[in-house]
């Protein structure tokens, strides 16, 4: 049994669930009630990760993994399973394309922190179209490679990326990012109906 420090709106988690999911370890995952927030420490989660960041993960034998992309390499290693190719071009193919939606990931949230973490009389707008010129230089980019894509979650960039796209769906969705990437929104109709995105999409 794997024990995670959860969050059910947390995209890094969702991350860690629906690469559970395919694996077929999501029954092996015991979820801790976590409060996790920029400011506001919460000191359950540092039992796990001094950060006090989700996801933080403890397997059976009591080794602390934490960062999405650590606990979804054990997991995969772990099952044997195909997410994080071995070797090869497409190893590098798969991992760039996880460092695309997980920098999608960080853009959107520090915009979202912005809003919601920050007072606002230190808000600073030029920070958010910061953020959000970020957001919209990833979506040409993944517009320009989503015919490409499988339509399945079979790879750990894939389901980085489908995570990405579904948090703008969640918190941002006025910015209405299908209307200019098309191509990006067919793949994303098909790939988000798979059971294991279906059962991570997040909730308040």
């Amino acid at each position: 049994m794997f024990k995670l420090y959860y969050a059910a709106t947390s995209p890094y988690v969702r991350k860690v669930m629906i690469t559970a999911h395919c694996l077929g370890l999501e029954g092996q995952i015991e979820k801790l009630e976590s409060a996790a927030h920029p400011i506001k420490r919460d000191e359950r989660i540092a039992h796990f990760n001094p950060l006090a960041k989700v996801p933080a993960m403890q397997t059976a034998d009591g080794l602390d993994l934490y960062d999405s992309r650590v606990i979804c390499e054990y997991l995969d290693t772990h099952a044997g399973g195909p997410l994080f190719p071995r070797a090869g071009t497409q190893r590098w193919v798969s991992l760039v394309r996880q460092a695309l939606g997980d920098g999608l990931l960080d853009a959107a949230m520090l915009a979202r922190y912005e809003t919601v973490a920050r007072p606002l009389d230190k808000q600073w707008d030029g920070w958010l179209d910061g953020q959000l010129t970020k957001i919209r230089a990833v979506l040409v980019d993944i517009e320009n490679q989503a015919p490409q894509y499988s339509v399945v979650p079979d790879d750990i960039g894939l389901i980085a990326i489908g995570c990405g796209l579904g948090y703008l769906d969640f918190r941002f969705a006025h910015l209405d990012w299908r209307s200019d990437h098309p191509a990006t929104a067919a793949w994303f109709a098909i790939f988000d109906q798979h059971p294991a995105m279906v059962a991570t999409r997040p909730v308040e």
